[in-house]
């Protein structure tokens, strides 16, 4: 039987594509359903689990969950450190702690200084709080050899606290996002005491970052946030923050590839993970019920992250989503669709920073051969 027209012209389709570039979509695709090899993530993420679940109690029990925020955003600082020996891991843990705690002070100043000036629409202190937030840290995570890379944790405690509809004194970020980080210091310590020592695991060493280096990085982060944060802003979707953390989170890969796939599975693990969020809060919940699924989450997300990114933002998207429940338990439903949408733009930005990175990089070379 003679072969089709169709059948021809896909197949020149397909040999007019260079090979190169197949290899890479072929790569691509296979990092979707490929789980990298395990490296030991259980002890670590029963420690984060500990970490943040404790905090969480207390509130619970203190009956002031309206300050979860403050206290879980001081837990990320137990997300630093992974595989690296335990002295090593409580000098990161302090350095991130210190900067989300700072992170968490400075956007409670901006909720007091947006009320201060009723002209300025709230949506828009997210934005600009977002963006300056990535161009300060971006700086920090290679000047101090910091794990995970990137400053999506930073961006998501400040960006979220200043979207909060409560306004609190400056004192409390300092007291319970402080007193977060100390409880994720101590199980550091105790988890040592218990076989999370990794006295064979090298330690990173800091990068020499230079002006230029800073420059180019605070340059890609920051502008990221601003585009992804007011597209949102401008077409009036709720919560712009969900857009400038997804904007962000690609650009923490080094390579430009790994950071298109990173945006790539960012959308994926989202839209999957919104699908467990409803169904958790498809039924009513007593808060020590949500407190219960927030550590399941975080266990599970610390489990995969580092495996597959997109399986661990299946449970890091619902993770998220219940702990702003937790702190204002009226936001529910309707923060479901817009993360899809807002995380779908944050992506294509982050995309979109990506390609014009790597088309002036070219022309730069260009230049300095002719």
């Amino acid at each position: 039987m003679p072969e089709s027209h169709v059948s021809r012209h896909h197949r020149t389709f397909l040999h007019a594509i260079p090979a190169e570039a197949r290899e890479h979509v072929g790569s691509s695709a296979r990092t979707f359903v490929t789980l990298g090899e395990a490296r030991g993530e259980f002890v670590p993420a029963v420690r984060i689990s500990f970490s943040v679940a404790l905090p969480l109690v207390i509130l619970l029990l203190l009956g002031r969950l309206d300050l979860s925020l403050f206290a879980s955003f001081g837990t990320f600082s137990s997300l630093y450190g992974r595989f690296v020996p335990t002295r090593e891991r409580v000098r990161q843990q302090a350095i991130a702690g210190s900067a989300l705690v700072a992170c968490e002070v400075f956007a409670t100043a901006a909720r007091h200084v947006g009320a201060l000036v009723p002209t300025l629409p709230g949506a828009w202190i997210v934005v600009i709080v977002g963006t300056i937030v990535a161009a300060l840290t971006s700086g920090l995570v290679p000047r101090f050899g910091l794990r995970p890379r990137g400053v999506l944790f930073f961006v998501f405690a400040s960006t979220a606290i200043a979207t909060s509809p409560h306004s609190f004194p400056l004192w409390v970020p300092l007291l319970v996002g402080g007193v977060s980080v100390v409880i994720s210091l101590a199980f550091s310590a105790l988890f040592h005491v218990l076989g999370e020592a990794n006295t064979g695991r090298a330690v990173p060493a800091p990068e020499r970052v230079s002006r230029a280096d800073y420059v180019q990085d605070a340059g890609r982060f920051s502008s990221a946030a601003l585009l992804a944060g007011s597209i949102s802003t401008a077409l009036m979707i709720p919560s712009p923050y969900w857009a400038q953390v997804a904007a962000v989170a690609p650009l923490s890969e080094t390579r430009r590839l790994g950071q298109v796939n990173r945006a790539l599975h960012r959308v994926v693990g989202t839209v999957l993970g919104v699908v467990i969020a409803a169904f958790l809060m498809s039924f009513p919940s007593e808060p020590w019920q949500t407190v219960v699924w927030i550590v399941v989450m975080q266990f599970l997300a610390e489990m995969f992250v580092t495996r597959n990114y997109s399986l661990g933002l299946v449970f890091v998207t619902p993770l998220a989503l219940l702990m702003v429940h937790l702190a204002n338990r009226e936001r529910n439903y309707e923060m479901l669709v817009p993360r899809i949408v807002e995380t779908s733009i944050g992506a294509c930005v982050g995309i979109a920073v990506v390609v014009f990175g790597l088309i002036v990089e070219r022309r730069w070379a260009s230049r300095k051969i002719r």
